[in-house]
This record gives C-alpha cells, structure tokens and sequence, in this order.
C-alpha cells in the first residue's frame, strides 16, 4: 500500500532531516579542533538556516496543502513521519567520529542523500507553494558536497 504526502508533511519530513544534519556536525564537532570544529559548526548552521527556510514555506501552505491525505484515528503520522526522516539522511553513519576523512566522507553521503530526498519533494510541491525554494536549497546542499569534498581532498 503506497502513502501519500501532503505539503505539510513533505516539509515537516525535511525539517527533522536539516535537524539531525545539524546534530551530525555538531556531534562530529565535538570530536575534532581548530578549523576543522569551526567548519563543522558552520555546516550546523546552514542546517539550522535551511530548517528555518521550511518552517517558513510551510506556515504558508493552504489548509487544503495541510489536509490529511490518509486515515490516521491514532493520530502515528508523525511519529511515522519522524522515523522515516530519521532513517534516510543523517542515520548511523559508518565512521571514526575522531577521524575527519571519515567525518567528510559520511557528511558527502549525507548530503547526497538529502539531495535526493528534495529532488523528490520537489516534484510533490506545488509552484505556488514554494517549489523554488526547495531548488535554493537543492542548490545549498550541492554547495555543501563542494565544501566538504574541497575538505576532504586537503584532509590528510
């Protein structure tokens, strides 16, 4: 049986997703120093930047945008909501949290699968809601593989 989303879940499902990047690169902040904390922390707040955006668009949906598109009486939307967020960016990544290449590499593959995520949020999106925005922050998680893949490559 296929769900289908509505705006508001769509964007509620991103917000948790910029919200566990921004605790990946704070937690990985804690394990390193100097401008390599600095660089992760600035990671943390483009995260928090880009939650704030959704939060935004999505205090302007319609209620129509907002209407529940499935039969919930136990109200486990979103809890179910929250899981499946959880699991598909920023979910146990393989690596020695004290090693910074290791820390790069899982924030690429991270970023990536967010780009994935939204690419296929955008297309759920109607124009008039806000669309252009989720290319804005397709556009900033792709500038975030360039600074992190920029990193890596001077990282020893």
């Amino acid at each position: 049986m296929a769900l289908d989303f509505n705006a508001d879940e769509i964007f509620e499902m991103a917000e948790q997703i910029e919200r566990n990047g921004a605790v990946f690169y704070r937690k990985a902040a804690e394990n390193v120093a100097g401008e390599e904390k600095d660089f992760l922390l600035e990671l943390a707040k483009m995260e928090d930047d880009h939650e704030v955006t959704f939060k935004a668009l999505r205090k302007e949906l319609s209620a129509a945008q907002k209407e529940s598109t499935t039969f919930d009486p136990e109200d486990l939307a979103p809890q179910y909501l929250k899981a499946l967020a959880d699991t598909r960016v920023f979910f146990e990544k393989d690596m020695d949290p004290k090693i910074m290449k290791d820390i790069l590499k899982a924030a690429i593959t991270a970023e990536k699968d967010s780009i994935v995520f939204y690419l296929g949020m955008k297309d759920l999106v109607p124009e008039k809601m806000g669309k252009a925005k989720i290319d804005d922050i397709i556009r900033e998680e792709m500038s975030h593989i360039r600074l992190l893949s920029s990193r890596l490559t001077k990282t020893k």
